[in-house]
């Protein structure tokens, strides 16, 4: 029993022994790793920098991917609203040239208000045209009656009496056949007159929309800024420009333009 007790305790202080060792060289190590770290810090100080850089470059690169791709998954794209954004700046950037706006205005009256894309003047064009081919027609059928009636009232016929219409029920003009004939005929040139007017003023109306189409045109790329103002302003007013020092002012208002 005493040897087993005492080969035990051999074996246990062997084992105690390898124990230290093994730790003693785990802690020769990691100081030479340390040491050898430390060195290539000092003999490497870019590098270390470098490598640190890219690291925190891939890592912001990644986290920035990964906000974009939340941001896209949280706010899906509108495909058609954004077709519909760059329509609107297309039209948004038309400049229309003026020859072709004259020539389209010249052969189809409002075409080049169209071509412009002015379509809220297209109403004024065309009642334009209408007002006066109402008014043309109404007093070109004025003027037909009227120089029937004007016709039948000078001559000795009874039986054509159109000039009746135009008179109150069984009125009578015997004795003021002149006065009547007078009045007939004075509304008769009346109403030729104001049909020749109602023809002027389609083609004015005609005229004005070619020259609004080709001015509009040529003015679509004029500069409109806040610079171009103008302001006036009280000031003084040297009455002797050749005096140094004049005695006499007067005082009045300025008017400047900024360009």
């Amino acid at each position: 029993m005493d040897m087993k007790r005492l080969f035990t305790l051999i074996i246990l202080c062997i084992s105690c022994v390898g124990v230290q060792i093994a730790s003693a060289q785990a802690r020769l190590i990691a100081v030479e790793a340390r040491h050898e770290v430390s060195a290539d810090t000092v003999a490497h100080p870019v590098a270390l920098k470098s490598l640190v850089a890219d690291s925190l470059t891939d890592t912001l690169a990644g986290v920035s991917a990964l906000k974009v791709d939340t941001i896209a998954l949280r706010f899906p794209v509108d495909s058609k609203k954004l077709k519909k954004q760059q329509r609107d700046l297309q039209r948004a950037q038309f400049v229309p040239d003026p020859q072709r706006a004259l020539w389209l205005a010249l052969v189809i009256p409002g075409g080049g208000q169209i071509y412009n894309r002015k379509y809220w003047k297209l109403p004024l064009v065309y009642g334009g045209f209408l007002g006066c081919t109402y008014a043309f027609t109404w007093n070109q059928q004025m003027y037909s009656d009227y120089s029937q009636a004007y016709l039948d009232i000078m001559d000795d016929n009874p039986a054509t009496e159109s000039y009746r219409d135009f008179l109150p029920p069984n009125f009578d003009i015997t004795g003021r056949e002149d006065r009547y004939k007078e009045i007939f005929k004075n509304r008769k040139n009346r109403y030729r007159r104001w049909r020749d007017l109602s023809v002027f003023c389609f083609a004015g109306v005609y005229i004005l929309s070619v020259i609004d189409a080709y001015v509009d045109a040529q003015l679509s790329e004029f500069d409109i800024t806040p610079d171009l103002t103008m302001n006036i302003e009280p000031t003084v007013i040297n009455t002797n420009p050749r005096e140094v020092r004049p005695q006499q002012q007067s005082y009045g208002i300025g008017c400047s333009f900024n360009f």
